[in-house]
């Protein structure tokens, strides 16, 4: 793994969903989630701690269930529970936080995950994977959850194009403009 040109301490966390995925207007089953993928991309690249997101309550493997699922909780302002342990934040300098967008911002997951860590202080850069809207978001949703953290540029990878070296090129202009490559 290459190193950062510093001694900053990087944690990469990240929540993916692998299943039936929307995929340029149709469907495609994926045994790897796209998120999953681009978190890959991005530790293979500088030296950090990568934590994944797991939800106690898993997400279907149905892309209309899972859609339907997401509705409720975004519509309930829900903090769906997170499987196993959260890491301690206090030996960090930067947080790197990935997700898909589903339906234009970062699933409620990562409203619990942020907010059940410290961020206080931290910069805070998300990535995230997409079918339609960009970041969408990612930005205000963040902003909104007031966790203190300093929200520095996003990446955003279109979902049916994080496996091609496209993708790459893309990761390390961002990790070069956010000084970590």
């Amino acid at each position: 793994m290459p190193s950062t040109d510093s001694d900053e301490r990087i944690l990469l966390a990240y929540f993916s969903r692998p299943g039936e995925n929307y995929w340029n207007g149709g469907r495609r089953t994926l045994d790897t989630g796209n998120t999953e993928v681009l978190a890959g991309l991005i530790s293979d690249r500088i030296d950090c701690d990568v934590v994944r997101i797991e939800p106690a309550d898993p997400y279907s493997d149905s892309y209309d269930d899972t859609v339907a699922r997401n509705v409720r909780e975004q519509n309930g302002d829900a903090r769906p529970d997170i499987a196993g342990g959260l890491p301690d934040l206090a030996q960090y300098d930067t947080v790197l936080l990935g997700s898909p967008i589903w339906n234009v911002q970062p699933p409620m997951i990562m409203a619990t995950f942020a907010e059940a860590v410290d961020l206080s202080g931290k910069p805070v850069l998300p990535f995230v994977t997409y079918a339609v809207s960009g970041l969408g978001s990612t930005e205000s949703f963040y902003r909104d959850l007031d966790t203190g953290a300093t929200l520095g540029e996003g990446l955003a990878v279109r979902g049916e194009e994080v496996r091609d070296s496209g993708a790459g090129t893309d990761v390390d202009q961002w990790l070069r403009a956010a000084g970590l490559l």
